[in-house]
């Protein structure tokens, strides 16, 4: 058989080299192509190219420049040439991920191949259109040798005042055809120019081997240690974030987001940067334990009540999972240049954002031991990963997944711990209960009115604490601080003064001093004498002198207060904001229905609506061996089908004489290779009535749709609509 196409290769190859193809490239069978042709159309698509050329490493990126930069057809020893002997041992495997064939003549690159690697490849430019005599450069004058310094390793491109005067070096190189003009003001230095002045290599430094990764040892037991407290530490955010915006829901931006507002609101009350917080924000998002409701709420879905009956290990993995998979980035959030990235938002997908992280921790894995350095660490991912889309974010990738990895706790101080590497190959890990601390059902009350709560507590203990103290700090042990403001807050959740005390003195091993129960019980007493309702609003008290009182009072002018009664005054502002004021203020005001009964109780809140997690764009899954024997014998079957239709058209065109008849895949295959070989065809085109005529063109370019081609018939430059094209044949 021969083989003068890319489609021709694949129809050669058995079933062990497709396997291998689909792989490295799960694309080409997602969905499973219904022929070999389709498949080679599918293969030589730019966006399946441009994920296979981001799987190679930096060696088998730098021959897959140099046979892209020689003429086809090409053998091993032209890119021996041009790199090193190990290329040898690289271009099978460029064979096997389909970014070059073997053919007759020689090895070739699929159509498109050169357009993902860009127009300037390696830093060379365009072949030339005339034949050179490079010895000549040897004897270049100095002003020309200076120009050619400057162009040498790249970009080609040189940019000179006119033209027609230059200057005598690059007038020379114009003049010998060592430099091209690309117009009045740019000229280009050929490829083969640039691979002269090289010595005869493509690449300035042929990286064949994996930058060292350079680190610091750390002992083992201080690892897992490390690790589990990060463990412990990121479901305790979890629990306070969610907690949190069940009592005060943040609002959702117009876009859809965290506003930065109520992203610092939520950094303070946790303790952490807002770089930390914008990240639980996105776990307890992607886990699907939070969602934007209707009314622009942000609040814990009902997930999160089964959430808090899980297991520590269930519960960490729910958040650790997403995040290995997830297309979403948060290190976008609170960037200087994207100031409009907003946490939960649609604009922190990246395509590369999963294959980054999976590979950072695939390295983790191999260098278990050290605590890698940034800068090597980084120069070992380039490495492995060099021409990942968008390259600007991929030093901050690597940097924001070795960070929040450490978050996580797949690794402690670094190194990846034994959470993480069993995390890595899907275990259960059940040894995370085992060697997280047990939580603790008790507190300990000081005499400042602070209480530490030794360990971790359990929820119902710490929703209660967190409602009436305010953590002082955090730690292997806790400090909530009891203040009139948070006795305050207690009282608006239901809770009476008789219920704190009550529950302070069951919860805590020591006696509660008596300063903090005349603080509860006084704030207990004034809570509730002021009430604030509706009218826009109105400010209701039995005791008159304070009516007086806030009558009085200069920093309530902004309320602009009428008194309307010896006990009331109304106000033009919504009660939640005078409310607000009020108490900044330093009053203690309630709530009030319309029929005059207190609004206390708890604010638990729940989206009515259901979770809608962000989907993941961008990665696919390594198919199975069952699904890639389905994706071979489907490919296979279709391929029997298709050769018996085309055998049967061919035989019944022969012999009515008819106008050639192909495919839409056989149609673009053989207009991709005549354009390449710039070739005439025989082709079929319908006109707007549907009257299919001859043509005999030189097929020149496709774009948008259609080809453009010289038309034999007229002698003039024509667009031919693709899908009007009935069929192609040689001449």
């Amino acid at each position: 058989m021969q083989m003068r196409s890319f489609t021709d290769y694949l129809r050669s190859v058995d079933d062990d080299a497709l396997l291998e193809l689909f792989t490295h490239r799960a694309d080409l069978i997602s969905p499973v192509p219904s022929d070999i042709a389709s498949l080679a159309v599918r293969a030589c698509s730019a966006p399946s190219l441009a994920r296979a050329i981001d799987a190679l490493n930096q060696w088998q990126f730098q021959v897959l420049e140099a046979c892209a930069v020689v003429n086809e057809p090409f053998n091993e020893k032209q890119i021996i040439a041009l790199t090193e002997k190990a290329a040898a041992e690289v271009l099978p495997e460029l064979i096997a991920r389909g970014l070059i064939y073997p053919a007759d003549d020689g090895m070739r690159l699929p159509n498109s191949v050169r357009d993902v690697l860009g127009s300037e490849i390696a830093g060379l430019g365009p072949a030339s259109m005339a034949k050179l005599t490079l010895k000549k450069l040897d004897e270049a004058p100095a002003a020309a040798k200076k120009v050619l310094e400057r162009l040498i390793w790249g970009p080609p491109r040189g940019s000179v005042g006119d033209i027609k005067n230059p200057g005598p070096g690059v007038t020379w190189l114009l003049e010998e055809n060592f430099m091209v003009p690309l117009d009045q003001r740019t000229v280009i230095l050929p490829r083969e120019v640039g691979i002269y002045l090289r010595g005869g290599k493509v690449h300035k430094e042929r990286e064949m081997t994996p930058p060292p990764i350079k680190g610091a040892k750390r002992d083992a037991r201080s690892v897992e240690l490390a690790a589990i407290a990060n463990v412990a530490t990121v479901l305790r955010w979890v629990d306070e974030i969610l907690e949190y915006w069940a009592q005060e829901p943040a609002d959702a931006l117009r876009a859809g987001g965290l506003g930065v507002r109520d992203l610092k609101i939520i950094a303070t009350h946790m303790g952490i940067d807002e770089n930390c917080a914008a990240f639980v924000a996105e776990l307890v998002y992607l886990a699907g334990l939070v969602t934007i409701d209707a009314d622009d709420k942000i609040l814990p879905t009902n997930n999160f009540d089964i959430w808090l009956t899980q297991s520590a290990s269930t519960r960490w993995q729910a958040i650790a999972s997403p995040w290995l998979i997830t297309s979403r980035v948060s290190g976008l959030v609170g960037r200087a240049e994207s100031k409009n990235t907003a946490a939960l938002g649609p604009e922190l997908d990246r395509v590369n954002a999963a294959s980054t992280r999976a590979l950072v921790l695939e390295l983790l894995a191999e260098n278990k031991e050290v605590a890698p350095e940034l800068e090597s660490f980084t120069k070992r991912v380039k490495w492995c990963a060099p021409s990942k889309r968008n390259p600007g974010l991929q030093e901050e990738m690597v940097q924001w997944t070795l960070r929040e990895a450490e978050w996580l706790g797949i690794t402690g101080q670094g190194v990846i711990s034994k959470y993480g590497q069993e995390f890595l190959t899907g275990a259960e890990l059940e040894i995370i209960n085992t060697d997280l601390p047990q939580p603790v059902d008790h507190i300990l009350i000081q005499s400042d009115n602070t209480a530490i709560a030794p360990g971790p507590l359990v929820h119902d203990v710490a929703a209660v604490l967190a409602i009436i103290g305010d953590i002082e700090s955090r730690g292997g042990a806790t400090v909530y601080r009891f203040t009139d403001t948070t006795i305050r807050r207690g009282l608006d959740h239901g809770k009476t003064g008789d219920e704190i005390i009550a529950f302070l003195r069951k919860t805590s091993k020591t006696p509660i001093p008596q300063p903090l129960e005349y603080l509860i019980s006084d704030v207990a007493k004034k809570h509730g004498r002021l009430r604030v309702g509706n009218t826009s609003s109105f400010i209701r008290c039995e005791d008159p002198a304070l009516i007086t009182q806030i009558i009085s009072d200069k920093r309530l002018d902004i309320l602009s207060l009428r008194r309307i009664a010896p006990e009331v005054m109304i106000c033009d502002m919504d009660a939640h904001d005078v409310m607000n004021v009020l108490r900044n203020a330093g009053y203690l005001p309630a709530a009030e229905s319309a029929n005059g009964m207190l609004l206390t109780g708890p604010r638990s809140s729940r989206a009515q609506s259901k979770p809608r997690p962000p989907r993941i764009i961008g990665e696919l899954e390594v198919p199975t061996d069952a699904a890639l024997a389905a994706a071979i014998r489907t490919i296979r079957v279709g391929e029997k089908s298709s050769h018996k239709q085309s055998t049967l058209r061919n035989i019944a065109n022969n012999a009515l004489g008819a106008l050639p008849r192909t495919t839409a895949n056989e149609t673009l295959d053989v207009l991709l290779k005549y354009i390449q070989e710039q070739r005439s065809l025989s082709i079929g085109y319908a006109d707007n009535n549907g009257a299919v005529s001859h043509r005999i063109i030189d097929p020149l370019k496709i774009s948008a749709g259609s080809l453009i081609a010289r038309d034999h018939g007229t002698g003039e430059m024509q667009t031919f609509r693709i899908p009007r094209i009935t069929g192609v044949a040689p001449l």
